[in-house]
């Protein structure tokens, strides 16, 4: 599981991750609560990976992206 951030740092006591920025391609066409969005995302690690726990990224990248 993955926990947006707009990175590259990491707080996971602030609202960074309840706006994070996103690239173009999404932030035109996501509207929450009103849809959801797929996509083939490419993601950053701003933390290593941890069994168990969700892992902080940033969105680099999201192509074929569709709202519904």
């Amino acid at each position: 599981m993955l926990g947006i951030y707009s990175g590259p740092s990491v707080d996971r006591h602030s609202l960074d991750n309840e706006n994070p920025e996103l690239p173009a391609s999404v932030s035109k066409k996501f509207k929450p609560p009103d849809n959801r969005i797929y996509a083939d995302f490419e993601v950053c690690p701003l933390e290593p990976e941890r069994k168990d726990t969700m892992q902080a990224v940033c969105i680099e990248s999201a192509k074929h992206v569709v709202a519904k």
